[in-house]
């Protein structure tokens, strides 16, 4: 989990309504963009959000984190089925409906090599850096941001290059980077990965999605970044 989290942050409501704030127990939230519908809930006591990726064209689906509430996961899925999930990082509050879910939909297991092993499901395909990720016609791009754990992974959509779309695991908050618990050498790197790789190439448009908490924007985070160095968490 984060140092921030963020509840305080409001991302701008999109305009099909979408504001990116769930709650446990509550209902989902939904956004339909070019080439892909993400839904978002939140689940467990960790308040853990997992998303569900469509492809309007073939309906094929990816959920990122089977996070926890396997029951409020599948009924998401519906009968459309799931093809893929994607583990955005080894911690055990990301992974308590995985083999659930996996055993439900017989869905094939992604995450980066570094965390893989520690995941407590078998990883049918693991990831690098700048490894593609597709559902249906739609492709993710996974980013390596090292600190957090040695391999989290963000996603990246960016079929329209003016306004991408991240899913930042608990590598990235609204309020800053995610927690590396005291590491100095962690935070440094996650630090440097965050700045080289997202805040780097992604326009200030790129909405972020978090693991946990309220959604937020590069263009609303970046000029905190000193801040965050600053601060050393």
């Amino acid at each position: 989990m984060s140092n921030a989290h963020g509840d305080e942050a409001d991302a701008t409501t999109t305009a099909d309504g979408y504001t990116g704030k769930v709650t446990v127990g509550g209902p989902a939230d939904t956004r339909a963009l070019p080439g892909l519908t993400v839904t978002k809930v939140a689940v467990g006591p960790a308040d853990n959000n997992a998303y569900l990726l469509r492809c309007p064209v073939t309906g094929e689906q990816l959920l990122i984190d089977a996070a926890n509430e396997a029951d409020t996961l599948l009924r998401l899925v519906g009968d459309a089925g799931l093809a893929t999930v994607v583990t955005s990082h080894r911690h055990g509050d990301h992974v308590q409906a995985l083999a659930e879910v996996v055993a439900a939909t017989g869905a094939t297991t992604v995450a980066h090599a570094d965390d893989a092993p520690q995941i407590p499901v078998p990883t049918s395909r693991v990831v690098h850096d700048g490894d593609e990720i597709t559902v249906g016609r739609a492709t993710l791009r996974a980013i390596h941001l090292v600190g957090h754990t040695p391999g989290s992974i963000a996603l990246l959509y960016d079929a329209d290059p003016a306004a991408p779309h991240l899913f930042t695991g608990d590598c990235l908050f609204p309020g800053g980077p995610g927690n590396t618990f005291g590491n100095a050498d962690a935070f440094v790197t996650l630090m440097d990965d965050l700045e080289r790789k997202v805040f780097g190439p992604l326009p200030d448009t790129t909405w972020i999605y978090p693991g946990h908490g309220f959604d937020s924007t590069i263009g609303t985070e970046r000029p905190h970044l000193a801040e965050w160095r600053a601060r050393g968490w």
